[in-house]
């Protein structure tokens, strides 16, 4: 059996009902990364897009914070576009800060991080993409 890590009623329920605020980790000013075309779509969705990057740097006129932690306000959802191995950390802080839901971009996995994440009762979606969903739901 194939594991799955989002049903469908799932990433409805976070493009539509979590919130709109996204914190977007792993995003930079590098318009060539998918992490700035989904940014892109995201605001355009009615979404506030919130920087998560080393960098800090303002990306999408949105003041960029270093981790999750130094956001002085509530985010809703954050949606994470870093290598595997790193995303657990970020999905432990997103536990930490309150968020309501995460949002692993595709090719990012980690079934532990999942567990924790579902655990601590938010929800989550794992190796999709919420610009691809979109567009599914329209």
């Amino acid at each position: 059996m194939i594991e799955t890590y989002g049903d469908d009623e799932t990433v409805r329920a976070i493009l539509r009902d979590a919130g709109d605020t996204w914190a977007v980790v792993g995003l930079s000013n590098n318009r060539e990364r998918a992490a700035y075309g989904v940014a892109a779509l995201l605001q355009r969705m009615g979404k506030r897009v919130v920087p998560v990057h080393p960098r800090a740097e303002t990306v999408l006129g949105e003041k960029g914070w270093a981790s999750l932690r130094e956001i002085p306000f509530p985010v809703d959802v954050v949606d994470v576009f870093v290598r595997s191995e790193a995303a657990g950390a970020v999905a432990d802080d997103a536990i930490a800060v309150g968020a309501r839901a995460v949002w692993f971009q595709l090719g990012v996995i980690d079934p532990e991080a999942h567990r924790r994440v579902r655990e601590a009762g938010l929800a989550m979606v794992m190796d999709r993409c919420p610009a691809i969903e979109y567009g599914r739901m329209a």
